[in-house]
């Protein structure tokens, strides 16, 4: 008996999604793994990592604490790198000024380390925290986005950039339109500086002087996580000598990657002091 070739079955509006989403999976899959192998993944050695809970009773107890280190650890392992540091924030919302962040950021910055979170939560939404990572120019890597590095970042803070620039652009054309019709702007107006030379004179000064508090401070930042440590050697009877040679000991360099002599020594401690008496601090 003759049997009868089975008949090819139409394929259903089903079949035909289940088919697209199938491929649209694999294409996901492959499109992660080339970002992964551009970004993700890349020969991270030397990681400070960098831990944040919300309250000071949280910080004693280690609730959220304690999930964090897991997740580093598991980084750790996963990536094979080399845990520098850890600094931890413990946030009281009175304070938004994140003094562990700017110590984790210099002491990954100078160390030429990756600055590494367990969890971007909140701390990607903050337009501080962003603008301090993006100025900072260290590498970024949360673990629960890992694709979410200095690149994400930097696509977060281009949108705020994105609007800024619109609003300077449609600025600079108003102002391009009335230098074509033949108006002075600004200090080229005429009669613009008359009898205000002082003034003139004055803002130039202040001028000088705000780039040498901006170097001040540029350099100030830099050593934020080291200058309790140098300054408690110093109470204790140590040399500048003595210090320098602590700090090399313990694998620390300058921000220009330079090993610690006195001279520098001293004028990070200088530095502090000034800053200290400047602000009032004991």
């Amino acid at each position: 008996m003759k049997r009868s070739s089975p008949k090819s079955e139409k394929p259903t509006v089903t079949t035909y999604l289940t088919s697209v989403e199938y491929d649209v999976t694999i294409v996901a899959g492959q499109l992660d793994r080339l970002v992964t192998s551009f970004f993700g993944n890349e020969a991270v050695q030397k990681i400070i990592a960098y831990y944040r809970v919300s309250t000071a009773k949280q910080g004693r107890s280690g609730l959220g604490l304690e999930g964090q280190q897991a997740a580093v650890d598991a980084f750790v392992v996963r990536r094979g790198c080399e845990v520098v540091t850890t600094y931890t924030e413990i946030e009281t919302g009175k304070r938004a000024d994140r003094p562990q962040l700017a110590k984790a950021i210099a002491h990954a910055k100078r160390a030429k380390a990756t600055l590494v979170v367990a969890k971007l939560d909140r701390l990607a939404r903050n337009v501080q925290f962003t603008s301090r990572l993006m100025d900072s120019g260290v590498d970024f890597i949360a673990i629960d986005l890992e694709h979410a590095n200095r690149l994400t970042i930097h696509i977060l803070a281009a949108v705020a950039e994105g609007e800024a620039k619109a609003i300077s652009d449609r600025t600079k054309a108003a102002l391009t339109a009335a230098k074509a019709r033949g108006a002075k702007l600004g200090s080229a107006r005429l009669g613009h500086w008359d009898g205000r030379e002082a003034a003139r004179a004055a803002g130039g000064l202040k001028g000088l002087a705000q780039a040498a508090l901006n170097r001040t401070r540029a350099a100030t930042e830099a050593y934020v996580d080291l200058v309790p440590a140098m300054q408690e050697l110093k109470v204790a009877g140590k040399s500048l000598r003595d210090i320098a040679e602590t700090l090399n000991a313990e694998g620390h360099i300058t921000r220009r990657g330079m090993a610690w002599n006195q001279v520098q020594v001293k004028r990070v401690l200088d530095r502090a002091n000034a800053q200290s008496r400047f602000t009032g601090d004991n």
